[in-house]
């Protein structure tokens, strides 16, 4: 799990003013504490939904999803009639998920994909409302570069871990952290992206596209 970049007693008064979450969601956050799997948590994903709601998102594609933690905030601020991409390399994940989301009310909107996103992406045509990146990190960029010309004028963009537990802010050895500064980076420096770093949870950076 990334680390925290707030101080102590922020992230701790932000989490003590988190409504409770339903069953579903409560026990994925339970499962992926117990077996160590990175999800975007409580805080992040309300930012998901409200994002996806005032946006009016209905066509969303998702690069890197796990046990669908997110899919989940974001199929149900997208509504019924919404077209939700799940995709994650593992094939139990995708198990798991689908259980998940058809017990939180919402596998009638979305699609499960296997394999690795950024080939996915290719798979399905079409433009989106709003794509969001969590794939492994060394695929940042390239997943940046798939997802600009996939979203729709108007449309969100959303990649998690933009701060990286703060390692972004030092010279980089490691090729994950390089990414990221990479991405960061080329969505400051690009003509079709307005991006503004959320400085929440372990960084979400949230861009609009022109």
């Amino acid at each position: 799990m990334p680390g925290k970049i707030l101080n102590s007693n922020v992230e701790e008064y932000l989490e003590s003013l988190l409504p409770k979450r339903d069953a579903v969601l409560t026990e994925m956050e339970r499962y992926a504490k117990k077996h160590d799997i990175p999800i975007i948590g409580p805080a992040c994903g309300r930012l998901l939904y409200l994002l996806a709601q005032i946006s009016g998102a209905k066509r969303i594609f998702e690069m890197g999803s796990a046990i669908g933690y997110s899919t989940i905030w974001l199929a149900r601020a997208a509504g019924r009639g919404a077209e939700i991409y799940y995709t994650d390399g593992s094939a139990e994940n995708a198990k798991l998920a689908g259980q998940y989301l058809n017990r939180a009310g919402v596998s009638d909107r979305v699609q499960i994909l296997v394999g690795d996103a950024l080939f996915l992406l290719d798979e399905i045509g079409g433009a989106f409302d709003l794509i969001f990146i969590d794939v492994d990190k060394h695929q940042y960029p390239k997943a940046l570069q798939k997802a600009i010309p996939r979203l729709k004028s108007g449309g969100i963009l959303i990649t998690d871990n933009a701060l990286w537990s703060g390692r972004v802010t030092a010279k980089a050895k490691d090729i994950r952290t390089r990414s990221i500064q990479q991405l960061n980076r080329m969505v400051y420096s690009s003509d079709e992206l307005f991006p503004v770093i959320v400085p929440l949870r372990d960084g979400v950076l949230v861009c609009r596209k022109s």
